[in-house]
């Protein structure tokens, strides 16, 4: 798989330019809705066009996914790459420099490679299934905290309104539970941030594959547990997710599951 995360390293970084030379120039920048507060921007298509074609000049067979652009498919169904192109748009076209490039390849259903890239801080946050977790050159860890010392990071479900009402309930329980919590707008380094030990916990509701599919690998390959609200593992196609350390990830499921709402329960 190696050479796989060369390319989606090679294919994060392209994508990362492109965000970069627009950033400079924001008053370009084309903005359209795709829904209540969910905006494209013709930089999301530059930076998936420039993803695609370093993954069709390697790899001409794979199907890849794309937020955009949706299901490209290949030859070979048993490796599908999951793109994210610009994790956190509305901070890109406010000019709040917090978002990402989120890259992972699936084999068979499971992740094998995974990169989030913040081009602003040139941070790469990358792993291979079975092998490590990185922030550029160097192996990180979760942190491994009592809840009640924790920074927990999180969403608000703001495509998902209608889950409001319990998820404020599970807010209020993991910032009186916590030492603090943190809402940055770009789920990628939410959890990239998870794996190096830079926040210790992280939960959102309503979230999408390609926001979480990176993510995930390298929060475990870090030492860290990803489960749904449940304890389980169905979060990927729920959107549903916690996150931490083992024993965070399990004080959260715990003091969240009585709070729960039907549809937060599958």
């Amino acid at each position: 798989m190696l050479p796989m995360h060369t390319i989606a390293v090679r294919a994060a970084r392209a994508a990362g330019q492109t965000i970069l030379r627009a950033y400079a120039e924001l008053d370009r920048v084309e903005v359209s809705s795709k829904g209540v507060n969910d905006y494209v921007t013709n930089v999301d298509k530059e930076a998936e066009a420039a993803i695609t074609y370093q993954i069709r000049k390697s790899y001409p067979d794979h199907t890849i996914v794309c937020e955009e652009s949706g299901e490209n498919k290949g030859t070979n169904k048993d490796y599908v790459w999951i793109v994210d192109p610009l994790d956190g748009t509305n901070n890109f076209v406010r000019g709040i420099p917090h978002f990402a490039v989120s890259i992972a390849m699936q084999f068979k259903g499971k992740t094998e490679v995974a990169v989030v890239y913040d081009p602003i801080r040139d941070e790469l946050f990358s792993a291979v299934r079975g092998k490590f977790a990185k922030l550029n050159d160097f192996r990180i860890r979760v942190a491994n905290k009592d809840l009640g010392e924790t920074i927990i990071a999180t969403g608000f479900p703001f495509k998902a309104k209608q889950h409001t009402e319990t998820y404020m309930k599970l807010f209020a329980t993991a910032f009186t539970q916590s030492a603090d919590v943190r809402r940055a707008g770009s789920a990628a380094l939410d959890l990239a941030y998870l794996a190096a030990g830079r926040v210790d916990g992280f939960f959102e509701i309503g979230l999408k594959p390609w926001d979480i599919a990176a993510g995930d690998l390298i929060v475990r390959e870090a030492g860290g547990t990803v489960t749904d609200f449940t304890g389980n593992h169905n979060y990927l196609a729920s959107g549903n997710i916690v996150a931490g350390s083992p024993k965070v990830t399990t004080a959260l499921v715990k003091s969240f599951r009585p709070l729960l709402s039907e549809a937060l329960k599958r």
